[in-house]
């Protein structure tokens, strides 16, 4: 059973994401509508249109939904953040995520819920009190070491630090996914380099880069890794019980601009271990699998972030992802037959042979993980088909057109 009292809240960059989300076991979902908010250029993000359906979905699955409208505001912006938050409020969407003032000022007078983005920098009991007065959830700066984070919990406690619903004001961290080599994420490098400000939600990610370094006269000098800025993804699965004697409340999932996979497995192993925290099975053995389990979807490798007091940050060392298992498109759905449980698709690429592992995922479906027991074409049972065929597959969860066919396999 899980505790009332923790919420897990997961990325949300598309419909497939906020469905599996829910399948996964997250206790709310934030995302990202098409501007003003930080993953504005690097994944879906949904429309104004959009948000009576996400609210209405979420609040049937009990779950929350939070808009994230982040990103630094100009003069010209104003107008667009009130119709935002305006129509937030009106589909029932139940918070919005925010760093700049006029939106937490706008969020105030209307009534709406607010919750003070990272991107405010958050690092100590004084600004806690000072944002109080406009939002019941703040997360913290992803600087802080752990002890840092129980002080703050601890002394919002004692206080009695309570936000405009009069209840004590809630601690969110990030627990897992990328970070950022800025502090808490505001970078000025894209603005200089592309003139694409990161603080807009426009970052080209020039720390993701290989870099060379020289002196004056020319002269590279000797580095042992070329990826200098580019930090590894935070993971704290397996230090969780730590962070949960820290006193924060919400634990908060980055990812945004990853797939619907990634999502569902990080989702799954973190709603895991906060129950096994709560009924005292948390232990080395399910920490491995976990382990096991976040690598197979994308990573950068993992370290803990400053939680644990590190002065320094850990690197990636090449480009891209680290996961252990990738996957590859191989089709889409055409049908569902519910009658004999079977699912019929369109191969478009590649091969299928009886004993791959695949994945479905779909906006409504949400993400379906199995191995093909059985191939059929044409009616006949075959054990490899090809581009071009049109096959069938028992599946025992209904399938959809909208839904991807892709297999994994070893990265």
């Amino acid at each position: 059973m899980q505790n009332k009292n923790i919420t897990l809240l997961s990325p949300a960059g598309s419909p497939e994401c906020i469905m599996v989300a829910i399948q996964a076991g997250a206790n709310a979902v934030y995302f990202g509508i098409e501007q003003l908010n930080m993953r504005a250029k690097s994944t879906y993000n949904f429309t104004l249109e959009e948000l009576p359906q996400i609210a209405k979905l979420c609040q049937e699955n009990n779950i929350k939904s939070y808009l994230t409208l982040n990103t630094i505001l100009y003069d010209h912006d104003i107008a667009l953040m009130k119709r935002i938050v305006d129509t937030a409020k009106e589909s029932g969407i139940d918070a919005i995520i925010a760093c700049d003032h006029a939106v937490l000022n706008y969020c105030r007078k209307t009534g709406m819920v607010a919750h003070i983005s990272t991107q405010a920098n958050v690092t100590n009991i004084e600004t806690v009190e000072f944002y109080a007065a406009f939002a019941d959830v703040i997360v913290l700066s992803r600087e802080l070491s752990l002890k840092q984070v129980a002080d703050i919990c601890r002394e919002i406690k004692r206080r009695e630090i309570t936000g405009p619903s009069g209840q004590l004001i809630k601690i969110e961290i990030f627990v897992h996914g990328a970070l950022c080599m800025a502090v808490s994420g505001k970078c000025y490098l894209s603005l200089h380099s592309n003139f694409s400000s990161a603080n807009r939600g426009a970052c080209v990610q020039n720390c993701r880069r290989k870099y060379k370094v020289t002196d004056e006269e020319g002269n590279e000098l000797e580095i042992d890794n070329e990826y200098i800025m580019s930090a590894k993804d935070l993971c704290t699965i397996d230090f969780l019980d730590q962070i949960l004697d820290s006193g924060v409340a919400v634990l908060k999932i980055e990812g945004r601009g990853r797939s619907a996979d990634y999502v569902y497995t990080t989702t799954q192993c973190y709603r895991e271990a906060i129950d096994a925290y709560f009924d005292k099975s948390y232990t080395k053995e399910k920490m491995d699998d976990w382990k096991t389990r976040l690598d197979t979807v994308f990573n950068r490798g993992f370290w803990d972030g400053y939680y644990l007091g590190k002065e320094m940050g850990e690197w990636h060392n090449e480009d891209g992802s680290k996961a252990t298992k990738r996957k590859i498109y191989v089709g889409k759905g055409i049908k569902y037959f519910d009658n004999v449980k079977v699912g019929e698709f369109k191969i478009e690429t590649h091969s299928l042979m009886v004993g791959d592992e695949i994945l479905i995922i779909g906006p409504t479906t949400g993400l379906i993980q199995t191995s093909v027991v059985e191939l059929r074409l044409n009616d006949n049972n075959v054990e490899k088909v090809q581009k071009g065929d049109t096959i069938s597959i028992p599946i025992s969860e209904k399938i959809r057109p909208s839904d991807k066919l892709y297999k994994l396999v070893d990265a």
